[in-house]
């Protein structure tokens, strides 16, 4: 059994293709390596680089974390989808996060942004060319935003 069974497979099979076609249209490239619903989802969650992604309240809250953002930022999938994603920042941090955020909903995504977050139990770390982007359908029909981590050092 896998560690998300607990979890809609409806909304991961969703969520999971939501964030892959995004991802694919803003950069060109590919997050996993296989176009089925199913195996994207066992491959994304599995995947060793963090994946997370946010809704599109006023407040957004976290509601997508892979296996490797959960360990990243030590919590589980419950605690992480409750979590204003404003809180993965330290409060002196907060202002650049959201000048970040904005930089994505203009232009769609960026790949270059590295800054210190925050784990459930205080300590930091250090993101490094992260890419975060807007979470679309093939409509425009906007969902969020998610960001793809692929390197980050413990502070």
């Amino acid at each position: 059994m896998h560690v998300w069974q607990d979890i809609d497979p409806q909304f991961l099979q969703w969520q999971t293709g939501r964030i892959c076609w995004s991802y694919a249209h803003w950069t060109g490239r590919s997050l996993v390596d296989d176009s089925d619903s199913k195996s994207a989802v066992v491959q994304l969650m599995q995947a060793e680089f963090a994946v997370l992604s946010h809704d599109t309240r006023a407040e957004p809250v976290f509601n997508y974390a892979n296996l490797a953002a959960q360990r990243l930022f030590k919590m589980n999938w419950a605690t992480f989808t409750q979590l204003p994603s404003r809180f993965s920042a330290e409060a002196i941090l907060q202002a650049e996060r959201e000048d970040f955020l904005q930089r994505v909903t203009e232009h769609g995504y960026i790949d270059d942004y590295s800054g210190v977050r925050i784990a459930s139990d205080g300590s930091r770390f250090r993101i490094q060319q992260a890419t975060v982007w807007n979470i679309v359908d093939v409509h425009g029909v906007y969902y969020g935003q998610a960001a793809m981590i692929p390197s980050w050092q413990t502070l």
